[in-house]
């Protein structure tokens, strides 16, 4: 769908809340295959246009940020993956949606992130898991007397503004980096991203719901430009 066809967001709907509820109780095909125009039109629609929207808004701190509506792009698929899985539920009961930095891979670059389940919404940035070469240069970015000092002040600055940090993984300090070194908490995670849940607004409904998120996403510019940097560093 080109971005001239998608409309101007002004919010999602009762509906897009009351589907994912629904859909939580009636993980099925037959069910998703009744309600799919309800889908597209409370579930879809509004998403595309939301990422049209922030994406505008989010190349105002982030000029280089990447917002594209189309599934597999910013919007993920609704089907889950459960070759691997035990859960052989067909659908995600939330919508996730990313907005990515530059033209690097989705999975592999520092990102915006939107998370909405029925009744919460979760706004994030950050790697979810480095790639082995972006790890190492992770690690040593940890520890470098500038780059390092600037993560632990975005770290606690972030920390005492109410968000949780995540990715942390590991239990040992990797060999060959200083367990006393004032960062070396930080060298425990396989990725580093903050977040922060919030109940649904009273914006969600409309366009004002852009502003409320605007805020959160511009408290962890700071993160989401120390890891869009790292290769700039290596």
């Amino acid at each position: 769908m080109a971005d001239m066809e998608i409309k101007e967001f002004e919010g999602f709907y009762k509906e897009t809340l009351y589907f994912f509820r629904t859909l939580e109780e009636n993980n099925n095909k037959p069910w998703f295959d009744q309600n799919r125009q309800v889908y597209e039109d409370y579930v879809v629609a509004p998403a595309k246009s939301f990422v049209v929207s922030m994406g505008e808004k989010l190349k105002k701190l982030a000029p280089g940020i990447n917002a594209d509506p189309r599934t597999n792009k910013s919007l993920f698929r609704i089907n889950r993956d459960v070759r691997f899985s035990s859960d052989k539920s067909p659908y995600k009961t939330q919508m996730g949606i990313v907005f990515r930095d530059r033209d690097l891979p989705r999975m592999e670059s520092s990102v915006f992130y939107f998370h909405l389940e029925h009744e919460r919404v979760m706004l994030g940035a950050g790697i979810y898991r480095f790639t082995k070469p972006r790890l190492e240069e992770y690690r040593k970015s940890v520890v470098h007397p500038v780059y390092g000092k600037e993560l632990g002040n975005i770290y606690k600055e972030l920390s005492g503004k109410g968000y949780d940090f995540g990715g942390k993984k590991y239990k040992k300090i990797p060999s060959g980096f200083d367990g006393d070194h004032e960062n070396a908490g930080l060298l425990l995670y396989e990725g580093l991203y903050a977040s922060k849940d919030f109940n649904i607004p009273r914006e969600f409904y409309s366009r004002d719901f852009l502003d409320f998120c605007f805020e959160p996403y511009k408290e962890m510019l700071p993160l989401q430009e120390w890891l869009s940097r790292l290769t700039e560093r290596a």
